[in-house]
């Protein structure tokens, strides 16, 4: 080694072991060989520079035959402390004099005291891959610039070497070569020494056995596999690889000057927060399979970024943290999302559940944004009144107290008899409301609410309809045909009742009450409304629409009559846009006065009598010889309800 001068042995500073003096004091110099594992027992870290004390060679010799730990010492004014090395036998002191030299001759008898002697001298020691690129590059280990985050290393010829570093002096391996390297070559120690003493030993041996080795970087290790000589360890590489290959993966960082460039945990942090707050703002903002199809190229994305970065310059995204973050937010979003989501279905099913038809709860349902808060909104208005209830109901309650008085029924009978009379009437508008209801749900309509005899509905919202006013009028239709079915029927009933009195007066028992025929009258028209939900979550809400065409569809009503269908000048031109054989139906009237509207507004009627062969076989006077209950002005004939003469 003294021959040789470019020796480098290794040591492990952090554990204070180092060779023995006799081959130190030959080498050139030391290398640090500590390099702690991950938690993962990878090998990927390498401290780049440390300290250590070497003692004075009593205390050395004193801890070897205690087994002391020279690595943990603690220092006194008078005395030095030394643990030992099996846990629980406490330490051992080593006397100082008042100076801080060692007092040695409570140790070695004979020597004077008077000869002070330092208990320690500190030096410092590079790791042993920086050690031998520095001998290879010619770099000054003696004089260094250390920065916050790198080490500059220079040399002659302008050649600089700046080595990444965290806080506590560590760097990262830039693990790019193996054992199995073809750029690498071993050779069996025993061997080696074989060929050397043959050429000592023979003057004609051939020199050039040893060529391989010159101007090279040579590290003396162990490679075996036996328990007694086994030096193999993981790396992100393998995970048997021989731990010599670290300080040539270092020297060769060094000599190449690509070094891995981690992040530190403050740009971690705000990486993990940023791809955090971009799988929210995806997983929010999208639908379900959409989000996860986002968040997932963004994750493939991060991915191929990081392995490009890598491979090109050496910077080292971390994977794990923000990886785990975009994926554990996107988690915690769609859960969020599907409970948030299904709350709201639920609420949209209660609310729309039993004013619309399934086919436009569903769409509902589907609709990425739904906004049932209030906003404005292109609808078509229908208001359909039921003719004649007030009147049946005056004369039901008349009739109800005449016979009372006529039969002088108690209090509690005549209570009982008047509530049932009322029942008898609600069941009667129940029904024809029900048909109006089922008919309006039949044509995707939004059923608003019953106003006494009155139904009220919309089409265009919650969902967006093109064809709304060309179904809102469709609705009325059929809701018209719907109650002439549903008068032809109790017509009939009342025929049968009539012939069956006949047979009942005969046999002295009281005569079966007439079934009530009732008519209809509608208003329709389209414009701008607000529409939104009203009332409070504890008393209810209700799906309604405000502003002045509502209004107009309400007036229009008032004017319908009855069994007529009027609309506004805008839902005819709808209808004529939409669908031309619909509005050639129609009628245009002269323009009518409105309550609240200053100018006249143009009318038209939907004739839907002449549209349907059946309702008009029953204008042609099917039941015009038949007595029909009260009220009489709701008489078929002649396509017309009126007062028969």
């Amino acid at each position: 080694m003294r021959r040789a001068d470019n020796v480098i042995l290794a040591a492990e500073i952090e554990g204070n072991i180092l060779p023995h003096d006799l081959f130190r004091t030959q080498a050139r110099s030391l290398g640090n060989i500590f390099a702690p594992k991950d938690s993962d027992g990878a090998l990927r870290r390498a401290k780049a520079y440390s300290e250590f004390r070497d003692w004075h060679p009593v205390i050395k010799r004193v801890a070897r035959g205690l087994d002391l730990d020279l690595s943990r010492p603690r220092l006194e004014a008078n005395r030095i402390h030394f643990p030992y090395r099996h846990e629980g036998e406490g330490e051992y002191a080593f006397e100082l004099n008042p100076d801080g030299s060692l007092r040695l001759d409570d140790l070695t008898p004979g020597v004077s005291n008077s000869a002070p002697r330092t208990a320690y001298s500190a030096h410092g020691v590079w790791n042993l891959g920086i050690e031998l690129a520095a001998r290879l590059l010619n770099l000054d280990l003696t004089k260094v610039e250390m920065r916050r985050g790198q080490i500059v290393l220079r040399g002659p010829g302008g050649i600089e070497r700046r080595i990444p570093v965290d806080q506590d002096g560590f760097f990262h391996i830039n693990w790019c070569m193996n054992h199995r390297d073809q750029r690498f070559f071993s050779i069996n120690i025993l061997n080696l020494i074989r060929a050397d003493q043959w050429r000592n030993e023979h003057a004609d041996a051939d020199a050039e056995a040893l060529a391989p080795f010159n101007d090279k970087l040579v590290v003396v290790g162990s490679t075996g596999t036996g328990n007694n000589v086994a030096d193999l360890g993981t790396t992100p590489l393998d995970e048997r690889m021989p731990l010599v290959m670290t300080h040539l993966n270092v020297a060769n960082s060094i000599i190449t000057g690509r070094f891995i460039h981690p992040f530190t945990p403050t740009d971690e942090l705000l990486l993990i927060v940023f791809l955090g707050g971009i799988s929210a703002l995806l997983t929010w903002k999208l639908r379900p399979i959409v989000a996860l199809s986002a968040v997932a190229r963004v994750l493939a994305i991060y991915v191929l970024l990081g392995v490009l970065l890598f491979l090109w310059y050496q910077y080292w995204l971390p994977f794990v943290l923000p990886v785990g973050g975009l994926a554990l937010t996107h988690g915690f979003m769609a859960t969020f999302r599907v409970r948030v989501e299904q709350k709201e279905r639920q609420r949209i099913k209660s609310v729309f559940s039993k004013i619309v038809s399934p086919k436009v709860v569903n769409e509902l349902l589907k609709a990425d944004e739904i906004s049932v808060s209030g906003a404005r909104r292109r609808v078509t208005v229908y208001f359909a009144d039921i003719r004649g209830f007030t009147r049946v109901t005056d004369e039901s309650h008349a009739q109800a107290e005449a016979y009372i008085r006529t039969h002088h029924l108690p209090p509690a009978t005549a209570e009982a008899y008047l509530d049932a009379q009322a029942r008898e009437v609600l069941t009667t508008v129940n029904l024809y409301l029900s048909a109006i209801a089922d008919t309006i749900i039949k044509h995707n309509g939004t059923l608003d609410k019953y106003i006494g005899d009155c139904a009220m509905a919309f089409w265009g919202a919650p969902a967006p309809s093109e064809l709304q006013a060309v179904d809102c009028a469709r609705t009325a239709i059929d809701a018209q045909r719907a109650i002439y079915q549903l008068n032809f029927q109790r017509a009939a009933e009342n025929a049968r009742r009539e012939t069956e009195n006949k047979v009942r007066a005969a046999a002295g028992k009281p005569a079966l009450p007439l079934l009530t025929l009732l008519s209809l009258g509608s208003g329709i028209n389209t414009g701008i409304v607000t529409v939104g939900l009203v009332g409070s979550d504890v008393h209810g809400m209700n799906y309604t629409v405000f502003g002045r065409e509502v209004n107009l569809a309400s007036r229009l009503e008032g004017v319908s009559g009855r069994g007529r269908i009027i609309i506004s000048d805008t839902t005819y031109l709808e209808l004529g846009r939409l669908d031309p054989e619909l509005a050639a139906t129609c009628i245009e009237l002269p323009p009518r006065e409105i309550k609240g509207f200053r100018d006249p507004v143009n009318i038209y009627e939907v004739r839907w009598r002449e549209m349907d062969t059946e309702t008009q076989e029953y204008d042609t006077g099917i039941l015009t010889a038949r007595r029909v209950s009260a009220p009489r002005d709701i008489v078929p004939k002649n396509g017309a309800w009126r007062t028969p003469s």
